[in-house]
């Protein structure tokens, strides 16, 4: 399938300038299959936008075969590997666990390449639908929303360039330096050009255009797509919660309500927490906390992107390749981290613990605690969640913490309602307001609940990058670490206190941030190279 999706996608001049490769840029023949013919049918429409999708999911790699750049599992283990919650295990991940990247490490261009070579794929996908639209090919409303959900892919993938790329948007305000924000199409040697003299643009422009995105996304999206493309294609709740995920990046605490309230209805039981239903799309948790990973189109994954046996990220970057267990058929690379599983405030008999985590051998035959989240060592058909209804719920929680005068009921019901589900006698065990003496307490509660929810579901570095210059929940920069390659199931006891051995790196720091790659920095001679590379 992949290749018939590359053949009609061959316009997509994702392998142009945003491949940082020093080749000559050349059109000839991307440009051979012109938009009319590309776009001259409903069918090839719609594999060209299953070609978009299929751009998330994998990406040129050192110009190899695909490695989960960017969507496909990268953005899950490289937003693990910078936190301190997993340990690197092998020489994998090293350069990504300990900071020592450089203008040319290969995940720093992997990364920024494919998420351009995205975002150039949605743009040329855009113009080919409005084409499409007006030339009666595709009904307007289809049009519409071919199109909405290449712009939510566009602002997925710029906000994952702000994350890494870029100081957070609450140091300065949105006055620090960004990302370039590409919404066109390059496929003519005159928006070649255009690209080549794109300046990087202030964190407030980015932001407001991925805002921009989203709004058209909610206006224009499905509320509901059936079977797996339920989950595995942009609805209107999906658009709804990157825009909450976005306002929480912003610190822009009421939007994020505003957004929530749109997704989870006014009245909520914690102790019932199924019960509790999207009034758009029905998305709700699911019984158990292993739900999500034992089906992977369940009511909870909002947006996940697709891997199957046929086409998967392959041995070197598929997620249970790199995040489970060597006997059970995985490579060992990364084990979750002491840092985390010792940590007094995660409850021992937690179902998590028992449900989504094994002890098992790690690369260097050694033992350590891996996640079985996901589960087809064989056929790597696991999907990468991006955003699931969970997320959701906590995110509205830390929002509505964080406006209240005192400790919010209404944020610990939305906390409970996600940790319940995780916890013996949620009735007597559930937290109640006299837990927390102030409203700081509970988002401390909730951050917490955050990292041991999506604990190896990449959200990690995003929650440093935020939080960095907040007093009250920063780690103070890039956190201390267990020691690569530390191992044996000795460092692993709950609630036994653990010490790093790996020293953090201070905020102010220039490794707090990728470095552009050096060869975007050399075709485009007014992108500024971020200090210290």
């Amino acid at each position: 399938m992949k290749n018939k999706l590359n053949l009609l996608i061959v316009l997509a001049l994702g392998s142009l300038l945003m491949t940082g490769c020093k080749k000559a840029l050349e059109l000839q023949p991307y440009t051979s299959v012109s938009d009319e013919v590309a776009f001259s049918t409903a069918d090839k429409c719609f594999v060209s936008l299953y070609g978009v999708y299929d751009a998330a999911q994998s990406g040129d790699y050192l110009g190899g075969a695909g490695r989960g750049y960017p969507f496909g599992a990268a953005n899950i283990e490289q937003g693990d590997a910078r936190g301190e919650d997993v340990i690197n295990i092998a020489a994998f991940y090293q350069i990504t666990y300990q900071a020592t990247y450089n203008a040319t490490a290969a995940n720093c261009e992997g990364h920024w390449n494919s998420l351009y070579s995205l975002i150039n794929k949605a743009n040329v996908c855009i113009d080919g639908f409005r084409g499409a639209g007006s030339r009666g090919v595709l009904t307007a409303a289809t049009a519409l929303q071919y199109e909405a959900e290449c712009r939510f892919l566009r602002a997925l993938s710029h906000h994952e360039l702000m994350i890494h790329w870029a100081r957070p948007y609450r140091d300065g305000n949105g006055s620090q330096v960004g990302v370039p924000y590409r919404d066109f199409a390059v496929n003519l040697p005159s928006t070649v050009d255009l690209v080549r003299n794109l300046p990087r643009a202030v964190s407030d422009t980015v932001y407001r255009r991925m805002l921009r995105d989203l709004d058209f996304a909610e206006t224009n999206l499905a509320a509901t797509l059936t079977g797996s493309a339920r989950t595995i294609r942009a609805t209107r709740a999906a658009a709804i919660a990157l825009k909450m995920r976005i306002y929480m990046h912003m610190g822009n605490w009421p939007a994020v309500i505003t957004e929530g309230n749109k997704l989870i209805p006014a009245t909520i039981n914690p102790l019932a927490p199924t019960t509790v239903v999207a009034p758009i799309g029905s998305w709700a948790l699911t019984g158990s906390p292993d739900g999500p990973f034992s089906n992977n189109s369940s009511t909870e994954s909002i947006f996940s992107v697709r891997n199957d046996a046929i086409d998967n990220t392959g041995v070197n970057g598929a997620l249970p390749a790199m995040l489970g267990a060597a006997n059970l058929g995985a490579r060992g690379l990364v084990a979750i981290s002491p840092i985390l599983w010792n940590n007094s405030n995660w409850r021992c008999d937690d179902l998590r613990r028992t449900l989504l985590y094994v002890s098992g051998t790690n690369a260097n035959n050694g033992q350590s605690i891996f996640t079985n989240k996901y589960r087809d060592y064989v056929g790597r058909s696991d999907f990468a969640p991006q955003i699931r209804y969970a997320e959701v719920l906590l995110m509205q929680a830390e929002a509505e913490a964080r406006i209240a005068s005192g400790v919010s009921q209404r944020a610990i019901d939305l906390l409970n309602t996600v940790r319940n589900r995780s916890i013996p006698t949620p009735a007597t065990n559930q937290y109640v307001a006299a837990n927390f003496a102030t409203n700081v307490d509970l988002v401390r509660a909730i951050l917490l609940e955050r990292r041991i929810e999506f604990l190896c579901e990449g959200k990690r570095w995003a929650d440093i990058s935020r939080l960095a210059v907040e007093p009250d929940y920063t780690t103070s920069g890039i956190p201390a670490k267990a020691i690569n390659g530390a191992q044996g199931l000795a460092m692993y006891g709950c609630g036994t206190p653990y010490t790093p051995g790996q020293a953090g790196i201070p905020y102010g720091d220039y490794r707090f941030i990728w470095p552009i790659p050096a060869n975007e920095v050399i075709q485009n001679p007014i992108i500024t190279q971020n200090p210290g590379y």
